[in-house]
């Protein structure tokens, strides 16, 4: 099913509607920041896994990121990190940046795996902010681009619909996505490491 939301101004009604998929168990194709991605609720294991089938990819291997509401919603997920981590958070979100860090004791049990990271992100859009704040957590999410595939990163939403309509719950439609995904950054180590060049200034990390 497709759902027209404003990519500024999302329509209260239409957001717990897609909030009331996810809490089903149900997952989602929302935009972002940068490019779509295929969502579900991170309390909701049933979401996880059907993502995983999508991108054909073992529950306990999947490396999927959190999105998160702001930093005090990162922490939650993570082992503490030292000041300058969170200075350099601070600087680049809510952005277009995925921050791997060490993952607190709680990941291991939501995602059923031994992960000892989490990559982790603020988008600054406005759909995606009111779909945690409305479900209250975070969401789990992962591009609906296959790296294995030697395509580009859809962002049409009539595109969209047409090859993910029959696979998931909802598509949102929010308009035309970004063509460029997050920028990568690790920082489980001494010190930050540019994992992937993406959508977000590099120059943060100097």
């Amino acid at each position: 099913m497709r759902l027209k939301i404003h990519p500024l101004n999302p329509e209260v009604r239409k957001i717990a509607q897609v909030v009331e998929v996810l809490r089903k168990g149900g997952i989602a194709v929302i935009p972002t920041d940068t490019i779509y991605a295929f969502v579900c609720d991170l309390n909701q294991y049933r979401g996880f896994e059907k993502i995983c089938r999508l991108k054909d990819v073992r529950p306990d291997k999947a490396h999927f990121s959190l999105l998160c509401a702001d930093l005090g919603n990162i922490s939650s997920y993570t082992k503490p990190f030292d000041r300058s981590t969170y200075k350099l958070l601070n600087k680049a979100l809510p952005g277009p940046y995925t921050f791997i860090l060490e993952a607190g004791s709680e990941v291991p049990s939501l995602f059923r795996s031994r992960r000892k990271t989490i990559g982790l992100r603020v988008p600054d859009h406005a759909i995606v902010m009111a779909l945690i704040a409305e479900l209250g957590n975070p969401l789990v999410a992962t591009s609906l681009h296959d790296e294995d595939e030697l395509m580009q990163y859809p962002t049409d939403p009539d595109e969209i619909v047409q090859r993910w309509d029959h696979h998931v719950e909802l598509v949102v439609d929010g308009g035309l996505g970004n063509l460029v995904p997050s920028t990568v950054v690790d920082c489980t180590g001494d010190e930050p490491v540019l994992v992937r060049e993406g959508a977000g200034d590099s120059s943060i990390l100097l």
